[in-house]
């Protein structure tokens, strides 16, 4: 079976890689390295520098076939989805409308596309269900709902299976240790912290502290990347047997405060952060946890990596920064 990875060279795309070439899968990587490294890749699958929205994507393949479409290339930036939305629809929706207009020259019958909660907006629910209603508050949500909507479509008329991933909060690295650069213009919380910890950034602001919960921040559903890159491979897996479309949330089912985080990086690094309180953000909830049951259920998935000091452990070396832990081993 061959599969065709894009924007694999990216954060959650290169362990996906690792993952598929560890089982031994024939891969190729599309990318065009605007937030990736090729050096997060491992020797044995092939790389084509390119872009998903060039218009003669297929002849960078050289005539190649591919089984399995993995989509993760997009831009991913809410604030600037906000502010430059024609960069969204063209590199979100038209990647994507791009690669479909092109499925049938690449062969491609089955789609694992990379979405995301944000087409949720702000659930009115703490635990966040595929049944809940899709309202995204920002442009990139409403373009990751979009290619889904479209992948419907493709699926009807096409006949082309597709599972839409739906991830909460993606952190951590490699458990194996064997991505070797960081992920680039992060925005959420962990890596902020890691960020803020090693004086790339000067302080760490916490948006508001008088939310309806244990200790008054907000409460977040964090994925171990490793596991969202077993989840792809098991939807890889269900559309083959199966199929049938999927649609579903990847998480945890469990929820970390923005204190907690803190608390857990500074015990781990024997270092203080710099923090300071500021006002609450438009649009946080105070609680949004996965409902996750769907995958667990229909995908035989759990996430094994998942706890919160494993997602910190696993981030520290690349950040330089040492500490009492190590991954696997005793404090």
């Amino acid at each position: 079976m061959k599969i065709l990875i894009t924007g694999g060279a990216g954060y959650i795309g290169s362990h996906t890689v690792y993952f598929l070439s560890d089982k031994g899968y024939d891969i190729t990587v599309l990318d065009n390295l605007s937030s990736g490294d090729v050096n997060n890749l491992p020797k044995s699958v092939r790389f084509v520098q390119g872009d998903v929205t060039d218009p003669n994507i297929a002849s960078l393949f050289n005539g190649e076939k591919y089984d399995v479409l993995i989509h993760f290339a997009a831009k991913k930036d809410v604030g600037e989805s906000m502010t430059n939305p024609g960069l969204y629809a063209k590199e979100n929706i038209g990647g994507m409308m791009n690669l479909l207009y092109n499925v049938d020259s690449l062969g491609i019958k089955f789609i694992v596309f990379s979405s995301t909660a944000a087409v949720y907006g702000v659930p009115d629910k703490i635990t966040v269900t595929e049944e809940c209603e899709t309202n995204p508050l920002n442009y990139y949500g409403f373009s990751k709902l979009e290619i889904e909507r479209n992948l419907e479509w493709f699926s009807n008329l096409k006949g082309v299976r597709y599972a839409a991933l739906r991830y909460f909060n993606a952190a951590g690295y490699d458990v194996q240790g064997r991505i070797k650069t960081k992920e680039k213009g992060v925005t959420n919380l962990l890596p902020v912290v890691m960020e803020t910890l090693t004086g790339i950034r000067e302080k760490l602001l916490v948006f508001g502290n008088d939310y309806d919960t244990p200790d008054g921040s907000c409460i977040r559903d964090y994925i171990h990347v490793n596991d969202l890159a077993s989840a792809h491979f098991l939807a890889m897996q269900y559309l083959i047997s199966e199929g049938k479309d999927l649609t579903v949330n990847l998480g945890t089912g469990k929820g970390h405060s923005v204190f907690e985080v803190i608390n857990t990086v500074e015990k781990l690094s024997g270092k203080k952060l710099n923090c300071e309180i500021t006002n609450r953000r438009e649009g946080d909830a105070a609680v949004v946890i996965a409902g996750a049951d769907k995958a667990y259920s229909l995908l035989g998935w759990h996430p094994e990596h998942s706890d919160l000091e494993t997602i910190v452990k696993t981030m520290m070396p690349l950040y330089g920064i040492s500490g009492p832990a190590r991954v696997g081993g005793e404090e």
